[in-house]
């Protein structure tokens, strides 16, 4: 005997194609009908209406800044005035040493959340798969994720020196259990209906995580993966201005650097910098989360 199963899927294939068919109302549509829906794409409706809250913001924190350099609340070696940070952002575009710093902490960057992503996706795995490993370590991550990464700095200074395995590795126990604890939490969150739906056609051991249990587990997992590198990034941050290798610039060593020789300018447009690529990443990050997301039909409802 031949079971065959109706996927929500063929529901709405045949609920559109039976709206599509001519035996429906064709009648011509009124005039007061409302229009028809803008084309999806890139359009520059949509481009400013991503922008404008954007550039409302950076307006609002600029005004802002101005008001306090003018209001003499500090001296501008101190508090310098936007503009002169915005000609000191300039003219890094034109020193080829501060590109050098950034592609340093870019490389750290990917280095360390790389290992941190294979390190948390098979340590989350492992524990929602064993109980065993749930009840010996699944507090253990939590307390771990919670954990202040500048804590660990002493620790790995002592093991590997001031040396770029010390950095890498405040990085990944930054960024693991945040990852980790993000793949539990979607795999726990599976239908089990999908799980026994999935048990009855045969799905086993490596092909149901493979076919079933990850692909369901993907939006929160890659939530994980979005808050696992925030705590990269801020990890990075103070391995770089703690750690400091001469050989190797860095946007952490530059901060240090104008630092001990109050730069102010060069400071704080360092730390603009710092600022954009931390919501550059997270924005990337969202997208991808919104991507997935609507591809399941788990998109917000916009009123």
């Amino acid at each position: 005997m031949t079971t065959s199963l109706t996927r929500p899927a063929d529901e709405l294939d045949t609920a559109v194609a039976a709206l599509r068919s001519d035996r429906l109302d064709t009648r011509p549509v009124r005039s007061d009908a409302p229009a028809p829906e803008e084309p999806r794409g890139i359009t520059p409706r949509r481009v400013w209406a991503r922008l404008w809250p954007a550039l409302l913001a950076t307006g609002l924190v600029v005004g802002l800044w101005q008001v306090v350099f003018l209001s003499g609340w500090k001296p501008d070696y101190v508090l310098p005035s936007p503009g002169e940070v915005g000609g000191q952002l300039v003219a890094f575009l034109g020193e080829p040493k501060f590109w050098q710093a950034l592609g340093n902490t870019l490389v750290r960057a990917l280095i360390g959340f790389t290992l941190a992503l294979v390190i948390g996706t098979t340590v989350g795995i492992a524990v929602s798969a064993s109980r065993v490993l749930r009840s010996a370590i699944g507090s253990m991550l939590t307390g771990l994720q919670t954990m202040p990464s500048i804590a660990w700095f002493p620790f790995a200074i002592l093991l590997f020196g001031l040396t770029e395995n010390a950095i890498t590795f405040v990085v990944v126990l930054g960024a693991a259990p945040s990852i980790a604890n993000g793949l539990i939490s979607g795999i726990d969150e599976v239908p089990p209906p999908l799980l026994r739906t999935a048990t009855v056609l045969g799905a086993r051991g490596f092909t149901l995580y493979r076919h079933v249990v990850l692909p369901a587990a993907l939006p929160t997992y890659v939530a994980g993966l979005k808050q696992g590198w925030a705590f990269a990034w801020r990890s990075l941050m103070a391995g770089e201005l703690l750690v400091i290798i001469a050989s190797k610039p860095s946007l952490g060593v530059q901060l240090q650097f104008y630092r001990e020789f109050a730069n102010a300018p060069a400071l704080l447009a360092t730390m603009i910098v710092v600022l954009v690529l931390g919501m550059v990443c997270d924005a990337l990050f969202s997208k991808l989360s919104d991507v997935v997301r609507r591809n399941r039909g788990l998109g917000a409802i916009r009123l």
